[in-house]
């Protein structure tokens, strides 16, 4: 079944839910890995979450405009590639801010993203994966409802 195309106001609904989430799931965790207080990881968190929110809507929008453009499937290989490019493209605006706030150097933010990217790269291919099944069982259920209800 062809997919209808995601309307702004559902791309933001998911870069809501995805950042929310994330920012539950890791701040504590980052907190007490990193021995900083919760209150100090959890707005660095929500700072990352802001930058990558507005990323996640452009990148998801770029993302599909090439998959409906030449036609590839949402296959492992795709999510995958979509998961690196996403994350990959966050370097560039979360190392200098996880420097500046926790006051750290270059090399020690660089490694704090890369550990972001390795519990991120799992999430978000979970997330997006579980997200685009319930949007499918969803729009499969309205399909048929609107087919009940024009039948005699």
């Amino acid at each position: 079944m062809q997919q209808p195309t995601k309307t702004i106001k559902e791309r933001a609904l998911h870069a809501l839910l995805f950042e929310i989430i994330g920012v539950l799931l890791f701040a504590p965790l980052l907190a007490w890995l990193l021995g900083h207080s919760l209150g100090k990881m959890g707005a660095m968190t929500v700072m990352i979450s802001t930058v990558a929110m507005l990323w996640n809507m452009l990148f998801n929008a770029l993302f599909d405009r090439l998959r409906h453009r030449f036609g590839f499937a949402l296959s492992l290989k795709a999510r995958i590639a979509h998961a690196l490019g996403f994350e990959g493209g966050l370097i560039l605006v979360v190392v200098p801010l996880a420097a500046w706030w926790l006051s750290i150097g270059w090399l020690e933010a660089f490694l704090l993203d890369a550990g972001l990217l390795l519990l991120f790269l799992p999430y978000t291919l979970a997330f997006n994966w579980l997200y685009d099944q319930t949007r499918e069982r969803i729009v499969r259920r309205r399909v048929q409802t609107a087919q009940n209800s024009v039948r005699p």
